[in-house]
């Protein structure tokens, strides 16, 4: 159980660290410093990478989760409400990001191949009010699933 708990913990940290650091942090400084024609390219190979490390995260949120749920609490009845808005809020998380991923990211990949600053700086917007909903919703996932069984 603590090897789960560890890696799931772990997971959470790099998704919603990584979108808390994109959005709070690089953003603000790519806006700043990078030229209007070059931040999508920059965008692109930045969230490459970052995605690989999101699709390891979700893969391990659900084998720790769903294995902690059944084999830790006995199963969806034995866990507390927290548990389960945890669970939700995690789906729903998700959801955004298969959408962000297969949507807005990969218009942005044909935009910079395409060396289309337009259409990349656009779908660069899209991701980023999607990660803004993410980081939201994983903030708040992280509260409840950290401090739930206390309220």
């Amino acid at each position: 159980m603590g090897l789960a708990i560890a890696l799931h913990v772990l997971s959470a940290v790099i998704w919603v660290g990584g979108m808390f650091f994109a959005y709070m942090a690089m953003r603000p400084a790519v806006i700043e410093v990078i030229e209007t024609k070059q931040r999508g390219a920059l965008w692109y190979q930045t969230l490459t990478r970052f995605f690989r490390w999101v699709w390891l995260a979700i893969a391990l949120l659900l084998i720790t989760g769903y294995w902690m749920i059944f084999k830790g609490f006995g199963g969806m009845a034995s866990a507390g409400w927290h548990i389960h808005a945890m669970q939700m809020g995690g789906l729903i998380m998700m959801l955004i990001f298969f959408h962000l991923y297969f949507v807005p990211f990969r218009r942005l990949k044909r935009a910079v191949a395409a060396h289309d600053p337009q259409d990349g700086g656009h779908q660069v917007g899209k991701i980023r009010r999607l990660v803004g909903i993410n980081l939201i919703l994983g903030l708040v996932v992280v509260a409840i699933g950290s401090a739930g069984r206390y309220l």
